[in-house]
């Protein structure tokens, strides 16, 4: 029985990660996957009733995370739709490379833990063009930019999925997240932010005027939005902190919250007008295809789960390979090629919290592997794959020019995260 259901879920896996060879979209794929897993355990099961109650189950958890998800991004849709992200682009007027540099890794590198690090990886690369006008420069900055969001999405539970994902199911808190993997994901941003410093020199070059389109968005709104929005995304953990209701109550409050400051804000203005800084025009605008693609690709995994198989690849892994270091560091690397998402979800499915209790070295240890071990290729993480659709990056340049920095990085982290518990367990 479980070997069927594991090469259905194999044969799934192999179209949503062929998707740009076989031009379909990994959404559809992962769908059919879910659903098909779950027809054949339930078909090959003698207790369907058991099966019913089992996918009802794990469907409470996996509509926490999507409707957490969408949330954040429709948060971050009504930022952008009030132009709110100019009060970045506003501050930063230093011209100098160098100085650009550290200030744009650091920038993402914090903004990536707060707004997500595929949002910010769109915001910066949309701010990149603002300031620098030479494509083959932008793409050096871009390259920094995607392992600066990886880096910074990773230690903050609303910074990246997998990570979101860990919090949401209890593995990690908020707390003990942000102070056990802040160093490490600093470090692993260090490492390629210095080596990049000497490899760009002098000044950028003036930009044409098609690079600075003003925002037709009072300033006043666009300041209120950018810091209401950015202030309700913080507002989340405290929020689970103050109650003990799961992270996405705390996000639809404050979904709530920023709509009717939108309704407010706007309530003198026509129809048509008003629409354009409306929830429900940020809701049309939200990325759905991606909230489908991890209702799949959770609903595939819960089936693997539910049969067994994951327990038994954990019982495997621990006979095989033992040490957990090498485990999650493998698991890291394997997210570079392989969506991190599915890998994380498979490595709840593997370890319960009987094996591995909140807050264990395990846990923090695969934020931090999964979050950053991504940039390595540019096709490993959703920044990755972003920055390379606005910027038309080939994937053999990245490769080139910036997976050795990436990986530098990585392992940089890694071995502080390792260093900085042996030191602590002192």
């Amino acid at each position: 029985m479980e070997i069927i259901i594991a090469i259905l879920f194999i044969l799934g896996y192999l179209f949503i990660v062929l998707e740009h060879q076989l031009n379909l979209n990994k959404a559809a794929s992962a769908l059919l996957t879910g659903v098909i897993c779950w027809v054949a355990y339930v078909f090959i099961s003698a207790d369907a009733h058991l099966v019913n109650e089992q996918l009802l189950e794990h469907l409470g958890e996996i509509s926490g995370i999507l409707f957490f998800l969408m949330g954040a991004m429709t948060i971050v849709e009504l930022i952008d739709a009030h132009d709110g992200f100019e009060v970045i682009t506003k501050a930063i007027t230093t011209n100098s490379k160098r100085k650009l540099l550290w200030i744009t890794g650091f920038l993402t590198f914090f903004l990536s833990a707060v707004l997500d690090n595929l949002t910010t990886t769109i915001v910066m690369v949309t701010l990149l063009r603002k300031l620098i006008a030479d494509r083959n420069e932008r793409m050096m900055f871009t390259g920094m930019v995607i392992i600066a969001a990886n880096s910074g999405g990773a230690w903050s539970p609303i910074g990246d999925v997998t990570t979101t994902m860990l919090w949401i199911g209890g593995q990690v808190t908020t707390g003990n997240i942000i102070i056990k993997l802040i160093f490490p994901s600093l470090i692993s941003l260090l490492v390629p932010l210095v080596a990049f410093s000497f490899m760009l020199k002098g000044k950028t070059g003036a930009l044409p005027s098609t690079y600075s389109n003003k925002p037709i968005t009072p300033s006043y709104e666009r300041n209120v939005f950018f810091f209401a929005g950015v202030g309700a995304l913080l507002f989340v953990p405290v929020f689970k902190t103050i109650t003990h209701l799961p992270p996405y109550m705390g996000m639809l409050f404050s979904l709530g919250i920023l709509w009717l400051l939108s309704e407010v804000l706007h309530k003198d203005k026509d129809e048509a007008e008003k629409s354009q800084y409306s929830v429900l025009h940020a809701l049309r605008k939200i990325d759905m295809s991606s909230v489908l693609f991890f209702l799949g690709i959770l609903t595939a995994i819960s089936a693997l789960q539910s049969t067994g198989l994951l327990s038994q690849l954990a019982a495997f892994m621990e006979k095989e390979i033992g040490n957990i270091n090498l485990v999650v560091i493998s698991i890291g690397l394997l997210s570079a090629i392989v969506d991190n998402v599915p890998l994380v979800a498979a490595a709840i499915g593997m370890y319960d919290l009987q094996t591995y209790p909140t807050d264990h070295y395990f846990w923090e240890f695969l934020a931090y592997a999964a979050g950053t071990g991504g940039s390595a290729l540019i096709i490993g993480s959703a920044a990755g794959v972003a920055a390379m659709g606005m910027e038309r990056i080939n994937f053999f340049w990245y490769l080139r020019k910036i997976s050795l920095f990436a990986l530098l990085g990585y392992f940089a982290g890694a071995a502080v995260y390792i260093l900085q518990d042996a030191i602590l367990a002192l």
